[in-house]
């Protein structure tokens, strides 16, 4: 479960302050995989970094129950000289999960071969993201953040990707975003939308899609 209260996030900008949450209060229910929809430039990656705490928040505070995982696919806190498996080793550590299961894990499902064994920051974007993906599918989270979870690799392995993530589901929560509908609808049962600083939630997934869909229509 994810509560959030008063939360309030602005950026300065040449134009102004730019609000992206304006004291929102909201509970993401456990369980529950909840698709968070809103036009491009809404907040909807910087919410998530909120929850996740990566990024703090003007004002306000995020309650979190149980296990929260970083968004999927986020790379920035791996270490650059340190290689694909010491930062497994290292991440497990940190989550107290065993470190070789972690490793064996990360290493058959993120496919990097002998990359695996190079220096984190001789990797491409997409090798780095294989490797988050790979790590935050290898550790269980009560609830996942998920920001384009399929967008990584090739066909093969954005299917292998949605597979198991699907999995993860069955005994975890989500707060989801993605371009991608039908795979909101496929993976999601519950939504969200951030307009304007403001949060509107849904029971239902196919409303909240309706209404994103309805407040972006020209």
């Amino acid at each position: 479960m994810v509560i959030l209260e008063n939360l309030t996030k602005a950026f300065q900008t040449r134009d102004g302050p730019k609000i992206v949450a304006d004291q929102i209060n909201a509970v993401f229910p456990p369980n529950r995989a909840v698709a968070l929809l809103g036009r491009n430039g809404a907040g909807k990656t910087t919410l998530l970094k909120m929850i996740a705490g990566t990024l703090n928040p003007s004002s306000g505070q995020i309650r979190r129950a149980g296990s929260v995982s970083w968004p999927i696919g986020f790379a920035g806190s791996f270490h650059g000289d340190l290689t694909g498996a010491q930062n497994v080793r290292f991440v497990a550590r940190i989550y107290g999960v065993d470190t070789r299961e972690l490793v064996a894990f990360v290493k058959d499902f993120a496919e990097l071969g002998p990359h695996f064994h190079h220096p984190f920051r001789s990797y491409s974007a997409g090798m780095k993201s294989r490797l988050a993906f790979g790590v935050s599918m290898g550790i269980p989270f009560d609830t996942y953040l998920v920001d384009e979870v399929t967008s990584v690799g090739d066909a093969a392995f954005r299917k292998k990707s949605a597979a198991y993530f699907a999995e993860r589901l069955k005994t975890s929560g989500a707060i989801m975003v993605s371009h991608g509908v039908e795979q909101l609808r496929a993976l999601c049962d519950a939504g969200a939308v951030l307009e304007r600083g403001r949060l509107h939630l849904f029971e239902d997934v196919n409303e909240a899609i309706a209404h994103h869909l309805q407040s972006i229509a020209p």
